[in-house]
């Protein structure tokens, strides 16, 4: 929400500061982000007169001006059709940045003639839009006077940041109206003026029941005139980004921004019949007044005549009837919608609007008619012509929402919720002040906070008004002693993984739990993934089952920007059909090592890359990785040849690495040779509890033995198969092997290397000894089909 300090002061009296104010609204809950001043990026501009306009001696279109800024005359080359001898307009000398050009001025030679400083057009000021000549000023204008502060643009804009429980402050009055009730001003009386009715509305209007409007407020004026708008209204929508249309559009986004309350305006001359507010039919569609054509649907709430639908109701008007500098007789609406169905409208067509924004946090409904007769007020005033009556057409329960409704409320209990003490005469006090009435049995909230429904709202209110930073800071209660461990074993196990990760070199992300429909359906292997009932956004709507797609987009951002290596992980959750899932996902992208002296060319990521990393962190999780298995082919996400799964016997899959899916990596649009893996936490068995103590560490007092086998594998035995038959063979006395070398030349059988430890417990080993381990080593190899390479 942004507005001017002259803005708020129409409804404020108040002598604060602009620092006051911005403090004072972040107090007491509304965050001020930002507060800006236009005039200063406009500082260096000044109010300057032209002496003398000659034609410039290489070019038809341009002048050489000599200008006068309040020291004297300048030289300055100018464009613009309308410079001339005696105008009086703005200068911006060497040195000034202009905001609209995006440059800085300096002495330059145009066309071989020196030009000092330019003379200034509105959109390079960025106060407007026009563009074809520079600023004329009144010839009274101080020449040397700075800019702003002659044209009054030395007026503070503050930038409020507001959670969607607040829609009254989606207005000007409402974030005045807590300025007020916390002491920093009084707030003004903005009465309505009498409207001199001209007779009855001749246009029919009807609500229908479960349209989603509750209640259509309309009024006919005749004889208007659509001019542009006064420059104070120009002012105050041109200041917080809004770009001026006419009188009576920009009226209605005035009372948008001034009183949280949306209007529209419909051309009179354009309705074919009468107005109703009703549910959408099949078929039917409109062009909105972006210019967009829509389809509308039977949950969308229309406005229609009897000819054609008008626009989605409290979202957005349609040009069929948008009005125009020929239009002479309006119909000015202001409604009620539902809430819930304005939000669902506007998510359907991706549709944003400022109406929507407000219709769906919560308009007043009990001013319906007193707004009508404000903004009819200013639409005579500017505009002239005659106002017939108001039609209020509602549905049947507009009197349910209307009603009044009493929250019960004890003061006491903002001591226990607030942990603030402050007497009831002053709870009730503060309550009055930000226009709640309260009575006997309880505390009635005004139309414009629909978010108060409980006693808890009412504490709130009562402790961000007496101010958040007088909430006393007061420890928890804590047992005597040493306090009980609170994290859980699935806890402490992430905790570790996160570590672990960190330690060895990969970056910790964390993305979007929802994930797009197409995003997700490479990694749902068939089964209908989560889809959230009210998501954010259509892209937003599938709760992700599996966390490589948030890693993968965050890897091609990295890339996309010229990151050489992508190292990243996360720990979080994906979400299967039996529930959610701890994972740990990693994606390795780019080169592994980069390219230098010291390492030569750079080579990309592979899949023992991947495995390594796997192996290290189920390690750290406590997983028994000396028996996991490895099956090839991990599934459909990943690349065929190039990938593996972990598991511990042949059913519970431990983790899943490998290289992605070329497919995959296309859709993605990631580097072909991209590795990635999960770890599926929940998998991991739990270590066995046992009272007793952790043995002491005692490191074998004998020295190892190491053996190095080399076996010709026949096609189809894994590497995996071959260890496990080697450390079997002698499980006493091996205490390891691994395979360190691969080697299969053209057309040749394939060779692995193996290096086997032995290490002797009780005594030294004999060459007897190792020689009998040996040839079991080579006998269980060769119920494989392995042999010893000659």
């Amino acid at each position: 929400m942004k507005f001017t300090l002259s803005w708020l002061r129409d409804h404020l009296e108040t002598d604060a500061s602009v620092d006051e104010i911005a403090e004072t609204l972040t107090r007491i809950g509304l965050e001020v982000e930002e507060v800006t001043n236009p005039a200063e990026k406009l500082a260096p501009f000044r109010v300057a007169e032209v002496l003398t306009a000659e034609r410039h001696p290489q070019a038809d279109k341009l002048q050489v001006l000599s200008v006068d800024a309040g020291n004297g005359p300048m030289q300055v080359v100018c464009g613009a059709p309308n410079a001339r001898a005696g105008m009086k307009g703005v200068f911006g000398p060497p040195g000034a940045y202009v905001p609209g050009s995006d440059i800085t001025l300096k002495v330059a030679a145009i066309r071989g003639v020196e030009s000092r400083g330019m003379m200034c057009s509105v959109r390079e000021l960025q106060i407007g839009d026009e563009h074809d000549g520079i600023i004329e000023l009144p010839a009274d204008a101080p020449v040397g006077a700075a800019f702003a502060a002659y044209a009054g643009l030395d007026d503070p804009l503050f930038d409020v940041a507001l959670t969607p429980n607040r829609p009254d402050c989606l207005g000007v009055r409402g974030i005045a109206r807590d300025l007020a009730a916390v002491g920093l001003g009084t707030l003004k009386d903005l009465p309505v003026s009498a409207i001199a009715v001209s007779g009855a509305n001749p246009i029919a209007i009807h609500v229908e029941d479960c349209s989603g409007c509750h209640a259509f407020a309309g009024r006919l004026i005749r004889g208007v005139r659509n001019g542009p708008s006064p420059e104070w209204l120009r002012k105050r929508l041109t200041a917080v980004g809004l770009r001026p249309i006419s009188a009576l559009v920009d009226v209605t986004n005035f009372f948008s921004l001034d009183r949280a309350r949306p209007l529209h305006v419909y051309d009179a001359a354009k309705l074919q019949g009468g107005i109703v507010a009703r549910r959408g039919r099949e078929g039917e569609r409109f062009t909105a007044l972006n210019d967009k054509e829509y389809a509308v649907t039977a949950e969308d709430c229309v406005i229609a005549d009897e000819a054609a639908v008008l626009g989605l109701g409290g979202v957005m008007g349609g040009e069929l009837t948008g009005v125009s500098e020929g239009t002479t007789n309006v119909l000015l609406e202001c409604a009620w919608f539902d809430p819930v169905s304005i939000a669902q409208t506007g998510r359907r067509h991706q549709l944003n609007s400022d109406a929507r924004a407000r219709f769906e946090r919560g308009v007043d409904p009990t001013n319906l008619v007193e707004m009508t007769d404000a903004a009819t007020a200013v639409i005579l005033e500017l505009c002239g012509g005659e106002a017939s009556d108001v039609t209020l057409a509602t549905a049947g329960d507009w009197n349910t929402i209307t009603a009044p409704r009493t929250v019960n409320f004890r003061p006491e209990r903002t001591a226990g919720l607030a942990g603030v003490d402050l007497p009831a005469r002053e709870q009730h006090a503060i309550l009055e002040r930000l226009g709640f009435k309260v009575t006997g049995s309880g505390v009635i909230p005004p139309g414009w906070r629909p978010d108060v429904d409980g006693e808890a709202d009412l504490v709130e209110e009562v402790a961000r008004i007496n101010g958040f930073d007088k909430i006393p800071a007061t420890a928890l209660p804590r047992r005597e002693g040493v306090a009980l461990p609170t994290a859980t074993a699935a806890q402490r196990l992430e905790r570790r993984v996160r570590r672990a990760a960190a330690a060895r070199g990969l970056d910790e992300a964390v993305t979007w739990s929802f994930i797009g429909e197409a995003e997700a359906a490479p990694f749902t292997d068939g089964i209908e993934p989560w889809v959230v009932a009210n998501p954010i956004s259509e892209e937003l709507k599938v709760m992700r089952p599996s966390l490589l797609p948030g890693l993968i987009a965050a890897a091609k951002r990295n890339l996309d920007r010229g990151a050489a290596s992508v190292r990243l992980f996360e720990v979080g959750r994906r979400y299967r059909e039996d529930g959610e899932k701890p994972t740990l996902g990693l994606l390795l992208a780019g080169d592994a090592s980069p390219r230098g002296w010291q390492g030569g060319k750079a080579a990309p990521f592979g899949p023992f890359d991947a495995k390594a990393e796997v192996l290290a962190l189920l390690e750290a999780a406590g997983a028994p990785v000396a028996n996991l298995m490895v099956f090839p082919d991990a599934g459909p996400t990943w690349h065929p040849g190039r990938s593996a799964t972990l598991r511990l016997g042949p059913k519970t899959v431990i983790a899943a690495f490998g290289e992605l899916h070329p497919a995959l990596a296309r859709q993605f649009d990631v580097p072909a040779a991209t590795q990635a893996a999960e770890l599926y936490l929940d998998a991991i068995p739990a270590a066995r509890s046992s009272s007793r103590t952790r043995p002491a560490f005692t490191p074998p007092a004998l020295q190892a033995v190491t053996r190095d086998f080399a076996f010709l594998v026949p096609g189809g035995v894994t590497a995996d198969a071959l260890v496990r038959a080697i450390r079997g063979a002698g499980k006493a006395l091996i205490a390891s092997a691994r395979v360190f070398d691969r080697y299969q030349p053209d057309g040749g059988e394939l060779s692995l290397a193996v290096e086997v430890v032995l290490q002797p417990t009780d005594k030294t080993l004999t060459e007897e000894e190792i020689a009998a381990v040996s040839a079991r080593i080579v006998s269980a190899a060769g119920k494989l089909g392995a042999r010893l390479r000659g």
